[in-house]
C-alpha cells in the first residue's frame, strides 16, 4: 500500500530532505544533518512537520467522565486551556498509547495520539465508549501540525508568525482565528526538552506558516532523525520502545502520570498492584564507557547472562556520551549498578544512571 503524505510533502522535497517511510507516511528524516538540526533546536530554533500525528475530538455530555475512564490523568483537575500528558491502558496495565489531552471546554477534549497508533487508538476508544453520551471524531484529516522548538521559539512564533504566545506557559493552549477565518490551536508543548510550541491548523494554513518560518532564516527545518535524538536525551519515551502493550507506565518509570486517587480508569487496578508489589522489569538509563554506540534491540548483560534489552541508544549529540535506555530485570534497577551492552560480538561496560541524560529547558512560569 502506498504511503500517505503530509500537507508539506512537496516542501520537504524542495528542500532536499531525505524521505523515509514512518508510521504509514513518507516523512523527512533529515535535511542537512541530524547533528546540525539537533544543535539548532538546542541552541536556537527548529521546525518539525508532525502532521502525521493523529487527533481525536471528544464531545458530549459525558465527555469529561469518558476521558477520565480511558485516560490515566485526571481531567477534572484542570481548566479549559490546560493540557495533560498520560496514557491509555489495557486492563492488565499494558499501554495502548501515550498521548496529550487538551481540555478545550468542560464538554470538549482534543486528544493527540501517536501516528502509528491512530487507527488502533480510535477503535479502542470506541470499543470502550458504551454507557457514555459522547461523540468520538477522528479529526486527523482536518489538521496539519508544526512543532517550533528551541530557546528562540517564543520570539520566532511571535515575530515571524504573528501569533501572540508569550502568555502561554508550559502545557497550556489557546484557540486563535487565522486570517482566513480558520481555527488554529496553539500550545506550549513539544517533544524535545526545549521551550517550544505546537501548532494545529488546516493544511493550507500549515503550509503558509511553514513558508514564513523557512523564509525567515530564523528557524531550521528539522527531520524525525533529530526529533528522536532530542526526546531521547531528556528521557522522553517513544511508544514501541519505552512503552508498549508489554511495558506498563510503572515499568517505564511513568507511574506519576497515573492518578490513582481518581475514581477509576481502565488499568487502574493493575497499576496499583504493580506499584504496591513492584515489577519484574523496568526501563533504566545506562551510560557506557568509551564511544561504542548502543542501539535498539542490543542485549544488556550482567554476570555473563542477558538481563535486558536496549530500547533506544545513541552517542548523545549534546553530551558526547554513549548512552541508552534499556528494559532490564529487577535486580539491576538501582543507580550505579554495573551492566554491559553487547554490541556485535563484544560487550562494553557501563553503569545504570538516570534516564534524563540532558536537562530540560521548559518555560513553566
Amino acid at each position: 500500500m502506498e504511503n500517505k503524505r503530509t500537507c508539506l510533502y512537496d516542501k520537504h522535497l524542495a528542500l532536499g530532505a531525505l524521505m523515509q517511510p514512518f508510521a504509514g507516511y513518507d516523512m523527512p528524516i533529515q535535511y542537512s544533518s541530524i547533528i546540525d538540526e539537533h544543535t539548532a533546536v538546542r541552541t536556537a530554533c527548529g521546525v518539525f512537520d508532525v502532521s502525521h500525528m493523529g487527533e481525536a475530538v471528544i464531545t458530549g455530555k459525558d465527555a469529561a467522565r469518558y476521558v477520565n475512564h480511558i485516560f490515566t490523568g485526571d481531567v477534572d483537575a484542570i481548566v479549559p486551556g490546560q493540557i495533560l500528558y498520560g496514557m491509555m491502558l489495557y486492563h492488565d496495565g499494558g499501554t495502548v498509547d501515550d498521548l496529550l489531552v487538551y481540555k478545550m471546554a468542560e464538554d470538549k477534549f482534543f486528544l493527540v495520539i501517536n501516528a502509528a497508533n491512530t487507527d488502533k487508538d480510535l477503535a479502542w476508544m470506541r470499543d470502550n465508549a458504551d454507557g457514555f453520551d459522547v461523540v468520538i471524531e477522528d479529526a486527523s484529516p482536518r489538521y496539519g501540525q508544526l512543532a517550533v522548538q528551541g530557546p528562540d521559539a517564543e520570539s520566532v512564533v511571535g515575530e515571524v508568525l504573528g501569533l501572540d504566545c508569550k502568555e502561554l506557559v508550559f502545557y497550556t493552549s489557546k484557540v486563535i482565528t487565522a486570517a482566513d477565518g480558520s481555527e488554529v490551536i496553539l500550545s506550549r508543548t513539544g517533544y524535545t526538552g526545549e521551550d517550544g510550541f505546537e501548532i494545529y491548523a488546516g493544511g493550507e494554513q500549515i503550509r503558509a506558516y511553514w513558508d514564513k518560518l523557512i523564509a525567515s532564516g530564523r528557524c531550521k527545518p528539522c527531520g524525525l532523525g533529530c526529533r528522536d535524538t532530542l526526546r531521547f536525551e531528556v528521557g522522553l519515551p517513544l511508544y514501541g520502545n519505552e512503552l508498549s502493550k508489554d511495558i506498563s507506565p510503572v515499568m517505564a518509570g511513568l507511574s506519576m502520570f497515573c492518578k490513582l486517587d481518581k475514581a477509576e480508569f481502565i488499568g487502574k487496578d493493575a497499576v496499583a498492584a504493580q506499584k504496591a508489589d513492584g515489577v519484574s522489569r523496568k526501563v533504566v538509563g545506562i551510560e557506557l564507557e568509551g564511544h561504542a554506540v548502543p542501539r535498539h534491540g542490543y542485549a544488556v548483560v550482567a554476570d555473563g547472562k542477558t538481563v535486558g534489552t536496549v530500547t533506544t541508544g545513541y552517542q548523545s549529540i549534546s553530551t558526547h556520551k554513549s548512552v541508552c535506555m534499556a528494559l532490564v530485570d529487577a535486580p539491576y534497577f538501582k543507580l550505579g549498578t554495573p551492566l554491559e551492552v553487547q554490541i556485535r560480538k563484544k560487550t562494553f561496560p557501563g553503569v545504570v544512571v538516570k534516564k534524563r541524560f540532558y536537562d530540560k529547558h521548559y518555560k513553566k512560569n
